[in-house]
């Protein structure tokens, strides 16, 4: 997905969210929306949004000093997700569908997003997420291919999210490759958020090869993903792509792509064609 316009006071407004939860201060908090002022004035117009949002997140930690700003918020997403887990766990021993339960909890989970709205009720999101129609609904394509692999490659968004994709994942016929980032973005999960989560107890946890957010296979700005992990995608022949960011970079990655997500943003609601506040399970095109 193309980077808009609309996208740029966004990544203003989360470098300076960053910023001020890293501790900056205002001489700081004004250097960074400089730099990244200055970084907008430049961008390379073919970047995707997570390019960008790459460099302006490594701005902010090098202008702070704080390798991981989000780290307290992650810790605390992934306590409140835990609390939870049990509940969903009866949720699906209760349902007459449980892949179509797992799915919309792993699709609720996507809530816990720190580029968007921080208030919310975890467990009222589950129960709208539960109730609510799928604007865009290829479930039928999704099942078709589960059936005909042997493997699933599961990309990650967020952290605390993570506990929701482990109970997707439980449901899952098939072994899991579970892929986080290689380092600290945003609260996006590294390898330790996902083991925190549960996840190497369900799925193999691998790693993108870079801290960047969403799953940049090709990049103008030269920080992709590493070969191993291109290769691992590669040969992939399905893959649940979760999140906004994954949407934003994987869009046009084929059909074996499927997103799970909330749509949070007005610019990928036009992207996508749906209204803000819609869920999706959407096979990916060309």
């Amino acid at each position: 997905m193309k980077t808009y316009l609309d996208c740029y006071p966004c990544f203003l407004r989360q470098a300076l969210d960053a910023a001020r939860l890293a501790g900056a201060d205002q001489n700081q908090q004004k250097e960074v929306l400089g730099r990244v002022l200055a970084l907008l004035q430049g961008v390379d117009s073919s970047s995707l949004p997570p390019e960008i949002g790459d460099q302006v997140h490594r701005i902010v930690r090098q202008e702070v000093g704080d390798g991981d700003p989000y780290r307290a918020m992650k810790q605390a997403s992934t306590r409140r997700a835990l609390e939870l887990y049990p509940r969903m766990r009866t949720l699906l021993e209760e349902a007459d569908d449980p892949l179509d339960v797992a799915v919309r909890l792993s699709i609720a989970g996507n809530i816990m997003d720190a580029a968007f709205d921080r208030e919310y009720d975890l467990w009222e999101t589950v129960e709208r997420v539960l109730a609510q129609s799928f604007a865009v609904d290829d479930g039928a394509a999704f099942r078709e291919a589960l059936s005909r692999v042997d493997r699933v490659l599961y990309l990650g968004d967020n952290t605390g999210e993570t506990v929701f994709d482990r109970v997707l994942i439980e449901t899952l016929d098939v072994p899991v490759t579970y892929a986080v980032k290689g380092g600290p973005t945003l609260n996006d999960a590294t390898r330790e958020d996902a083991q925190v989560a549960g996840l190497d107890r369900v799925a193999e946890i691998v790693d993108t090869g870079v801290d960047a957010p969403g799953t940049i296979l090709h990049s103008v700005q030269g920080r992709a993903c590493s070969a191993e992990f291109r290769r691992l995608y590669d040969e992939a022949e399905l893959v649940i792509a979760k999140g906004q960011a994954n949407y934003e970079t994987l869009s046009t990655e084929g059909a074996k792509v499927f997103f799970l997500l909330q749509v949070k943003c007005p610019v990928i609601a036009r992207d996508a064609g749906v209204p803000v506040g819609s869920i999706l399970l959407k096979q990916g095109g060309m």
